[in-house]
């Protein structure tokens, strides 16, 4: 049934300890023996896979586009907006009369929609707007800078500009940005790391930049920076990798050169994750977890920036997420973006003593994203909003009258299926409670097929929002169940620490429980039961497919880590150590080596069906990761049920058209349903 894949006895030591990879050749993607295995795999999918069940379905719920936040500058304003027949969503300004006008469509600068917009930064002023834009997944995003009022280019191309802030100081005549060292500098194995913080003067040749910063840390480490509305402030923050923790510095512009600017310590070698907001009223605004796993908000003086008072306390339930101030009013006030076990809520506060007004009134149980204010200050803010059967709509919120009004919609006309939502608690291996969000058929009777998804890492939430895919799932009688485990950001700080490094397996037990309690409660049996899961979420099924087989029908695998032996030796994986520790270290690698899903495939198991989802350009996770595990999986079940692998060219890890994205639903949602019995 399966092309035929090589085993070689490739053993390597660490640390006393004989690690078996007998599937390493699968590594080098360009080698004619892995062209031929995908080749092979590839025919082994289209034939298994069988017509798309839900494609025309799932299109159809995507006709309700998207819409994006607002930036306000001045009098203009810029947002994103996606309609119903468009592959990418497009960025426009809105000029104070009204007038809106396209000022980047990713279609229109490549029509074969392998062009992606991945950052866009107005500048102070609103003149000119800094965008970065990247071809074919790989996301090495190019920086460009253009000419608002006329849509002209004013420089670019800039390369290495992958996860660049572009911070403008006054006037537009300048800016502070991320640059990576050039391929040139540094050895080839290293070139995705090395970054630096630039200043550059517009008009100029990048050769004349000037790097103000990163010279002789860490070459894994990620930088920020930003600059206040009056610029006089510059800020500087420095992470390890994805690590929980960063070092901030802070300068005054006006009494240093901005080629050299005076950095004075905020914030060093501490165990928390800091950054700053530099108001309006002369204060400096902190939003910090140090000392509050939940998050707080503090105050503090431009001449003692590491000296802070609370504002906003820590809540003993809500995480702090997000704020916003509104000055233009005779009390003035601060909103507070909060998640209360993932569901989303804003407090209002007087901005003086930080007491509790009142709350944002809001349209649902749902998620909010990026509360936004004028910048020169006001008594208006605008905040997106969605759930679980409502596409994303901004809403504004007037603070003179205390109500949310509908700002924008999603521009598309849908008929959505009625769907009911609950929030379930169940309880982990070793006790702990553990929330899970489940949605079902409103008239749901007896077990169904369900997709219990998942994802626990990198203190990343799972929380509502609008999914054609599930809505699709669930009108045609199916569950789809979204665990909030461990390792994850929904009760803060301490629930992500929980689930890292050596207390990973916490995340596998959290998952095999929440599916233990959907087959205990009645809503799906073990034969019924299907699992997915992306990136880290990836890992999260491989580890579960692998530790209880017998508990899952049917998993979906999509840009997975699996090898977690070698991950650090591929794609952006070193930046990851801090997260899941190192093969290196013996500690760390006995962490790795407990659960590593590659490594734990057992010859003689009868393993569930499972669909590997990789994409040849993806430069985070290598798809070398489920090519491997593909293989260890073929070679090693007594299963009838399918181990198959979609490998899809031209695409990466992250953002992609409309009409990839529902290929990719319609095949791993009639995978599923097909062994799960929908």
């Amino acid at each position: 049934m399966y092309p035929t894949t090589r085993r070689e006895e490739i053993v390597d030591d660490l640390h006393g300890t004989p690690v078996p990879d007998p599937y390493r050749w699968l590594e080098d993607p360009d080698s004619p023996d892995t062209k031929g295995w995908l080749v092979g795999q590839e025919e082994l999918f289209r034939k298994q896979a069988g017509p798309q069940r839900f494609k025309e379905r799932i299109a159809e719920l995507l006709r309700s586009g998207s819409v994006g936040v607002p930036v306000w500058r001045g009098e203009r304003n810029f947002f994103s907006r996606r309609t119903p027949d468009q592959e990418h969503a497009v960025y426009y300004v809105t000029e104070p009369d009204g007038t809106e006008r396209v000022l980047i469509d990713p279609m229109a600068i490549d029509p074969s929609g392998l062009t992606t917009l991945d950052a866009v930064q107005p500048d102070k002023e609103g003149r000119l707007l800094a965008y970065q834009i990247s071809v074919g997944g790989n996301e090495e995003s190019v920086l460009y800078v253009m000419d608002v009022a006329t849509g002209l280019p004013v420089e670019g191309p800039i390369d290495r500009c992958r996860y660049s802030p572009v911070a403008w100081l006054p006037g537009g005549e300048a800016f502070y940005y991320v640059r990576r060292l050039p391929a040139t500098e540094v050895p080839e194995n290293e070139r995705q790391f090395h970054r630096r913080i630039y200043l550059h003067r517009v008009g100029t040749s990048t050769e004349d930049d000037v790097m103000i910063f990163g010279h002789g840390l860490k070459m894994t480490n990620y930088y920020g920076v930003s600059v206040s509305r009056d610029g006089r402030w510059l800020q500087v923050s420095a992470h390890e990798g994805t690590a929980p923790r960063n070092d901030l510095w802070i300068a005054d512009l006006r009494t240093s050169e901005l080629e050299r600017p005076d950095l004075r310590v905020v914030q060093e070698d501490v165990d928390a994750q800091t950054g700053l907001l530099f108001g309006r009223d002369g204060r400096i605004y902190v939003h910090t977890d140090r000392d509050a796993p939940r998050a707080r908000l503090c105050l503090a003086d431009p001449d003692d920036p590491a000296s802070w008072r609370d504002l906003i306390p820590q809540d003993p339930e809500a995480v702090l997420q997000d704020f916003a101030i509104l000055d233009d009013l005779e009390r003035p006030v601060m909103l507070v973006g909060w998640t209360r076990h993932a569901i989303s809520e804003i407090s209002v506060h007087d901005l003086e003593t930080g007491e509790r007004l009142g709350e944002v009134p809001t349209p649902g149980l749902g998620s909010i994203g990026g509360i936004s204010e004028r910048p020169e200050g006001g008594h208006e803010a605008w905040f997106g909003y969605t759930d679980n059967t409502r596409p994303p709509t901004i809403q504004r919120y007037d603070a003179r009258t205390g109500e949310t009004t509908l700002w924008a919609a999603s521009p598309g006309a849908i008929e959505v299926p009625a769907v009911k939502t609950s929030q379930v608690v169940y309880t982990s291996k070793d006790g702990t409670q553990v929330r899970m969000l489940v949605i079902e058929p409103v008239d749901r009777d007896g077990p169904r097929p369900t997709i219990l998804n998942g994802y626990g890492g990198f203190g990343i939430s799972m929380t509502p929002g609008y999914s054609a895919s599930v809505l699709t799932w669930v009108e045609q009688g199916g569950v789809y169940a979204i665990a909030n485990l461990r390792g994850g950001g929904e009760e803060g700080e301490d629930w992500h620490r929980d689930g890292m490094l050596g207390n990973k397996q916490n995340v596998f037990d959290d998952f095999h429980a929440a599916a233990e309690h959907l087959i205990a409660t009645g809503v799906t049996t073990a034969g019924q039961l299907g699992i997915s899961g992306g990136s880290n979420g990836g890992l999260l099924v491989g580890a579960a497919l692998t530790q209880r087989p017998e508990l899952y029908a049917a998993v979906v695998c999509s840009a997975p880590l699996l090898d977690m032996v070698r991950y650090e030796q591929f794609g952006l994986g070193a930046t990851w150590n801090v997260e899941y520790g190192s093969a290196a270290d013996p500690e760390g690698f006995g962490w790795l080596w407990s659960y590593s899903p590659y490594h734990h495939v057992r010859d003689g198991v009868p393993y569930p069906a499972t669909l590997f989802t990789v994409f040849q350009s993806d430069s985070r996770v290598h798809p070398l990761h489920a090519w491997k595990m593909c293989a260890a999986l073929q070679h090693s079940t007594t299963s009838e049920r399918p181990i198959l692998l979609r490998n899809e060219t031209e695409v990466g890890h992250g953002a992609r058209s409309v009409s990839r994205s529902v290929n990719l639903s319609a095949d791993t949602m009639t995978f599923l349903a097909k062994h799960t019995g929908l």
